[in-house]
């Protein structure tokens, strides 16, 4: 599915809209420059699996937990060297907690991705720096 998001408030809605067909143990691999709107997806998404409080990039943390229907494990490998570091940290424990595992800069560690991940990729679109084209594959159920 692709979609056109023309605020930053439209994106966190089509997290939230996703966030209604996750099933604990899914995967949503994002793609995306920096300042795409990852992060605001991420806010949506964990707005949809019953999360109230304050969402952040975990650029630094690596991992931000919250919890909602399901937990969600958000990750950012932006500053990881690749799937080995994701493992390092644990990948395979989160994997099995029962939550949603989203993970920004995806494409960095794809060797630990499973095979059924969502992805999303996000990028800006034209010369309105507000609008974002925003592609889901693998959530069609």
């Amino acid at each position: 599915m692709e979609y056109i998001s023309h605020s930053e408030a439209e994106t966190e809605a089509l997290g939230e809209a996703l966030a209604a067909k996750l099933r604990a143990g899914d995967v949503v691999a994002y793609s995306g420059g920096l300042g795409a709107g990852k992060t605001a997806f991420t806010r949506g998404l964990a707005r949809g699996l019953g999360y109230r409080g304050r969402v952040t990039s975990p650029t630094f943390a690596i991992v931000n937990e919250y919890e909602g229907r399901l937990p969600l494990f958000h990750f950012d490998m932006y500053r990881l060297g690749g799937a080995e570091d994701l493992f390092d940290i644990g990948w395979e424990d989160y994997l099995d907690r029962g939550g949603v595992c989203a993970v920004e800069w995806s494409e960095r560690a794809a060797g630990a991705l499973p095979a059924d991940a969502i992805t999303v990729d996000i990028c800006r679109c034209g010369e309105n720096e507000d609008w974002r084209r925003i592609r889901v594959k693998g959530a069609e159920r």
